[in-house]
């Protein structure tokens, strides 16, 4: 018997030694970690835990009051959904998310004066790499200039200046290297406040938990784009041969999660002191950075995904197999500058901008043609200010890039995208039975889509506006006709070239310079010849059968010349860019002075009149 209550009794003490240990174990985990944990990895894994603790615990084991229990529910609530919106590019999400990590790391990692610096040496300037001090100097320069502190930094230093090649020492490029960005913090370095190093560090742990890891910050400035993987060994290279290679030399060969690239004002800018460090890392941003209202799962069998994040910035993400390695491209737009204003500089810059309102106003379809980045999507968005108010706005794209409610909140304006299930084609059908007056296409970029585009110019709508990447005007009345002429719409290319040609009334084309100069190269009137005429018919009168032989030939062969060669349009250039100087060139023809006007109200008739004697007599006169 006492043998019995002994063995209950140690069973007792063991239970409530083991129940210790657990009560004793979970707080530990809740008292500040030693000095040798103050680093970014431990810091991360500690907030993915406590943020999960936090959005998954079960508050009703909690016991708290009504109220409390009302309170939290709301604050997980309201963490969770910034927890989701923060990976889409919501700024406001991402500000909330920061600064709670700031409250976390403050008030129970108890990160203090001391120990930050063990994670970033930010009183040691020697022991800083490239990536801290570029991060120090963007948060600095971000207090002042806030979204334009990159652009301001550029400018300041003159990074968009070409470098020679560091393979041949000849072939220009950009690039920002590590040596530039020491140069400039030794200039602009300065004592750091204990919130301003708070902030960098929640920052440095926000990008490596939710955010797109070195670009993060890059993707939020007001710059043109930025994009990773597109540079150095991909994967199948320097995971095979190479992974056991002992030469340090191939091992310090850049590989594609070395590769940080931005679009700034037209010029691609390599930011070769930033890395993604490995590529997992660069893998995970290109697996939530096109996250946004859920398009679809990319994986092998779909490489691809284009969409848009909660900014408006347009996403395209690429994996392998259909690309060499995991890349993607960011590409923003800015809609505060959306003026024609700002968009064409140079000399002169008055007349294409003047051209371009009268253009709109007078209802001419428009194509707005050029390479990619050379500003026309920009330039479109600038040109919708000119369609008259009382006109609603159909807009069809690939994906949502010209977000022109953003800009032009009181408009009447729908805009449609393709989808998995919706071609674009099915979306311009739509299109027809949503009383729309002026029709957009982001782009003409597939053959049923130009073909529609040409029927719905013709019957659908009173004038559209779309962009193109034909170099010439040649070559968009080719394309135009080719896809006609692909999807069965016609079978005689003469006929399919006719349409085209009796439809576009204007091009706008854009050029953007290697050293990324963006401006109109030329605008081009396509004046469509008269088909209609008579064929010889004085075969007729000849008196002999000779005669009537050598008349009928000439009539045979004048339907020959029409049936191949015959030309169906002219183009002609009534604006263009020579030395940094736009021109008045050919006047326009009566036909479209004509139609236009009668789109204008009188005083813009009067205007428009003025316009054209300014310009084209003068240049006539010379």
């Amino acid at each position: 018997m006492a043998l019995l209550h002994a063995l209950l009794s140690f069973m007792l003490l063991a239970l409530v030694a083991a129940l210790l240990y657990v009560r004793l174990s979970g707080r530990a985990s809740e008292k500040p970690p030693t000095e040798r944990a103050y680093t970014t990895a431990a810091m991360t894994d500690y907030v993915k835990q406590a943020l999960h603790e936090m959005t998954s615990s079960n508050l009703y084991d909690l016991g708290l009051s009504e109220e409390e229990f009302r309170r939290r529910k709301a604050k997980r609530a309201e963490l969770k959904k910034a927890l989701r919106g923060c990976t889409s590019g919501d700024l406001r999400d991402k500000a909330y998310i920061k600064q709670f990590l700031v409250d976390l790391l403050v008030r129970q990692y108890q990160l203090d004066e001391t120990a930050i610096n063990n994670v970033i040496p930010f009183d040691d300037p020697y022991e800083l790499s490239a990536q801290d001090q570029f991060e120090i100097l963007l948060h600095v320069y971000k207090k002042r200039y806030r979204y334009d502190a990159l652009s301001e930094l550029i400018r300041k230093y003159g990074l968009d200046r070409p470098k020679l090649g560091i393979e041949d020492g000849q072939t220009e490029s950009y690039r920002i290297t590590a040596d530039d960005i020491h140069d400039i913090y030794k200039k602009e370095a300065r004592r750091l406040h204990m919130d301003d190093k708070l902030q960098i560090v929640a920052q440095r742990i926000y990008q490596q938990y939710k955010g797109f890891s070195v670009v993060d910050e890059i993707r939020d400035m007001k710059i043109d784009g930025v994009s990773g993987g597109v540079s150095g060994l991909p994967p199948a290279v320097w995971e095979g041969e190479w992974e056991f290679d002992s030469d340090s030399l191939l091992r310090e060969v850049p590989k594609s999660h070395d590769s940080v690239w931005m679009f700034y004002k037209g010029k691609s800018i390599h930011l070769s002191f930033l890395s993604f460090g490995s590529e997992q890392e660069l893998k995970r941003v290109c697996q939530n950075v096109y996250k946004y209202n859920f398009p679809g799962q990319l994986s092998e069998a779909n490489g691809y995904k284009v969409n848009e994040m909660a900014d408006g910035s347009r996403v395209v993400v690429l994996r392998p197999r259909f690309s060499e390695s995991w890349a993607f491209f960011v590409r923003k737009f800015d809609v505060q500058s959306a003026t024609l204003e700002q968009l064409i500089g140079d000399d002169n810059a008055e007349l294409p901008i003047s051209l371009i309102a009268y253009l709109v106003k007078g209802a001419r379809i428009t194509a707005i043609t050029g390479a990619q980045g050379s500003g026309k999507t920009t330039l479109l968005m600038a040109m919708v200010k000119y369609i008259p108010a009382t006109f609603p706005i159909r807009v069809q794209e690939m994906s949502f890039e010209l977000h022109l409610r953003k800009i032009y909140k009181d408009r009447n304006i729908l805009s449609f995208r393709e989808t998995e299930t919706i071609s674009g084609q099915d979306g311009l059908d739509v299109q027809k039975k949503t009383d729309g007056t002026v029709n957009i296409l982001g782009e003409v970029a597939t053959d049923p889509v130009a073909a529609w585009m040409i029927q719905m110019a013709q019957v659908a709508s009173l004038f559209t506006l779309f962009t193109h990447h034909a170099k010439t005007f040649k070559d968009l009345v080719f394309s135009l006709r080719n896809s006609l002429l692909k999807t069965g719409m016609f079978s005689n290319e003469t006929v399919a070239e006719q349409q085209v040609v009796s439809v576009i009334n204007f091009d706008i084309h854009l050029k953007r310079d290697i050293d990324g100069h963006r401006y109109i190269e030329r605008i081009t009137e396509c004046v469509p010849l008269e088909q209609a005429t008579d064929y010889p018919q004085t075969f007729r009168q000849a008196g002999t059968l000779e005669e009537k032989m050598t008349a009928f030939m000439e009539t045979a062969a004048e339907y020959f010349r029409r049936s191949t060669d015959r030309t169906a349009y002219v183009e002609r250039n009534i604006v263009e860019y020579r030395n940094g100087h736009y021109v008045a060139v050919h006047p326009l023809s009566e036909r479209n002075r004509k139609e236009m006007a009668e789109h204008l109200t009188v005083s813009e008739r009067n205007a428009f009149a003025a316009f054209l004697a300014a310009h084209w007599e003068e240049a006539n006169g010379h």
